[in-house]
């Protein structure tokens, strides 16, 4: 009898391997039940899937080639049994961005996949958004032979060793599969990273394309590690509390600016605020954590704050920071707190907490921090003080700014010759229909992200998902197909620009072929409007932001087979009708809308923050300096 071709043997000990998993219930319940034996013939890259199952981690989003065609094979067969899924796509950074939001929507995981050279650089570039908004992501790179044959086609082009690992190491975390043994350890530290409590981030993990197919013999199954690494508790007490209780009282105009490390903390924020009299400025990051209508709720501040948020950042006296990184537009290039005297910091990172000087530092997870803070405080102060009230005052008044544009909601635009809807009406009418259907809206970069995070009223954290930390184009209308992914689907609204859009419209497709259920909605205003703004307000002209190519994005939408593409018209009641249609037809559609571009101060919501950029650095710079905060 001829012997078994080592192919097919290969594939039917993989299969075996699959069948016992599937039956079973998954890789941890075959181990306890005996269904696969405690130790098994394996490969690297069968057993890298495996100890990714075993993580949890079940979507692979994959654009493979040359250099991952292995790890694809193993994929095949075990999604064949039902164990994962596999989501091919057509460009890196948009499976980059999809993976992302699925975390962040979700909090389910996910790996991108991709061969060796561009592909892994592309992967790595969307790969800032989640390392700046903290989610935890794998990377899968196809990379160079361990054994330095010659180069290796599209590798960096030197004679040095590990390149791709020096790059990614530069990013986040990253680990070298150079000899199958490696692995346990390598599962562990991407573990530890994509799945930390405070600051998750991406994790690279290169293969070498010699060493993916390695067999590893008697592989003992219990070497892959599970249990992610435990959460920090409150901040030990080292006099920091007794510090913070004799702060809080003396002064006079306490503000409280949340960042992300604030995302779990709604109760514990809710009760300082009254318990210190103060009131809450939120980054874009967490729309939501403190509800809108909150009376101490001062929405966004920064360099493109709001009227009240940055009202609260500039007259107060104490600085309370709540897992905030500090970032130059959210505390507007560390200008943003000018009689600031002390500040409070809670972070769970030892370098974030002592970002500014005169710093009590509570390193520690801020909802138990602030548990204990709150509870060294005593009960709260009067519900009306001099400082709430004139808070609330620039509130209602930054209110009245922006109904004025809703009451106006459109505006004759030079370029499109005709009436259109201005972006802050657009914005408004379709975030009240997100919240209004229980749907989760994303944000792309740029105008539409800055009008974005000045117009919404969540009154949860949750439903907005805003990209401030890369604000990168393109990830709004990538982010939709997390809508497919989803273990839970949901409907996601993508509000996207004209040139956000066409950074990545791959969605159109992939959407499409994995099925997702969302609406782009795609504000047109023939240019990159955030830029050119701040081009008019530093230097009085805008340059090299526009274009005279007329495009027709519905036409576009519709050559997709199975997108629906839709006019959102020139007025409010169109575009909610458009929104409608959207909902009804399911699947995944494009809603276009024509929006205003230009000098009348209705057509935008403004900027109350400075900003370390252009011909305003000098002054920024100055300033900063001289609060020596």
């Amino acid at each position: 009898m001829a012997a078994e071709n080592p192919r097919a043997a290969l594939e039917r000990t993989r299969r075996s391997h699959a069948a016992a998993i599937a039956g079973a219930g998954g890789v941890a319940r075959a181990i306890e039940t005996g269904a696969v034996p405690p130790r098994i013939d394996s490969t690297l890259s069968e057993a890298l899937v495996l100890g990714l199952l075993l993580q949890d981690v079940r979507t692979f989003l994959v654009v493979l080639g040359h250099g991952s065609t292995e790890v694809g094979e193993v994929l095949r067969i075990y999604e064949e049994a039902g164990l994962l899924r596999t989501c091919c796509v057509r460009h890196e950074i948009a499976a980059s961005h999809a993976a992302t939001a699925l975390r962040w929507v979700t909090g389910e995981k996910a790996v991108v996949v991709t061969s060796i050279g561009p592909g892994a650089l592309q992967a790595m570039a969307g790969s800032i958004a989640p390392a700046s908004d903290g989610f935890g992501v794998w990377y899968l790179f196809g990379d160079e032979t361990t054994e330095d044959e010659g180069p290796n086609m599209q590798q960096i082009p030197k004679h040095e060793q590990g390149l791709y690992l020096r790059l990614c190491s530069t990013m986040g975390r990253a680990y070298t599969l150079h000899t199958p043994g490696a692995l346990p350890t390598a599962l562990r530290r991407g573990l530890n990273t994509v799945d930390h409590p405070h600051r998750a981030g991406p994790f690279y993990l290169l293969l070498p394309m010699n060493t993916q197919g390695s067999a590893i013999p008697n592989l003992n199954l219990a070497q892959l590690p599970t249990g992610a690494p435990p959460a920090l508790g409150a901040a030990a007490d080292e006099g920091g509390y007794a510090a913070a209780k004799n702060a809080i009282p003396r002064a006079r105009r306490v503000v409280v600016k949340i960042g992300g490390g604030g995302r779990g903390a709604t109760d514990e924020l809710l009760e300082l605020l009254d318990r210190a009299d103060g009131v809450a400025v939120t980054s874009p990051l967490v729309s939501g954590v403190i509800p809108y209508d909150n009376p101490r709720n001062m929405t966004v501040g920064g360099s493109k704050g709001s009227i009240c948020g940055n009202f609260a950042m500039e007259e107060a006296d104490l600085l309370i920071a709540v897992g905030t990184r500090a970032v130059c537009q959210s505390d507007s290039s560390r200008t943003g707190y000018p009689k600031v005297k002390a500040v409070i910091n809670v972070n769970a990172d030892v370098d974030a907490a002592m970002h500014y000087g005169r710093t009590i530092a509570l390193v520690g997870d801020a909802a138990a921090t602030l548990k204990k803070l709150n509870a060294a405080l005593g009960p709260a102060q009067a519900a009306e003080s001099p400082w709430l009230a004139a808070c609330q005052a620039r509130r209602r008044e930054w209110d009245d700014f922006k109904r004025q544009r809703y009451q106006k909601p459109c505006l004759h635009d030079a370029v499109w010759n005709r009436s259109v809807l201005t972006q802050p009406a657009a914005i408004k009418i379709t975030t009240d229909w997100v919240r209004a259907h229980d749907a989760v809206g994303f944000f792309d970069a740029g105008d539409v992200q800055a009008n974005g995070f000045q117009i919404v009223e969540d009154d949860r954290i949750g439903r907005t998902v805003t990209e401030t930390g890369a604000s990168y184009m393109g990830f709004a209308v990538s982010a939709l197909l997390a809508t497919a992914l989803a273990r839970q689907p949901f409907y996601g609204v993508a509000f996207t620009g004209d040139g956000s859009f066409t950074m990545n419209p791959q969605i159109l497709i992939d959407g499409i072929q994995h099925g997702a259920r969302g609406c782009i909605l795609l504000l047109d205003n023939r240019r990159m409007g955030a830029i050119a703004a701040l081009q008019d307000a530093q230097y009085g002209a805008d340059h090299a932001t526009s274009d005279r190519v007329d495009v027709d994005y519905r036409a576009w939408a519709a050559s997709v087979e199975g997108v629906h593409a839709l006019d959102g018209g020139e007025s409010p009641d169109r575009l909610r009708a458009a929104l409608d249609e959207a909902l009804d037809r399911d699947g995944l559609s494009l809603v276009h809308v024509p929006v205003y571009y230009g000098p009348d101060p209705l057509g935008g919501l403004g900027a109350f923050g400075r900003w370390n950029v252009g011909n305003w650095v000098q002054d920024t710079q100055a300033l900063r300096h001289e609060i020596g905060l």
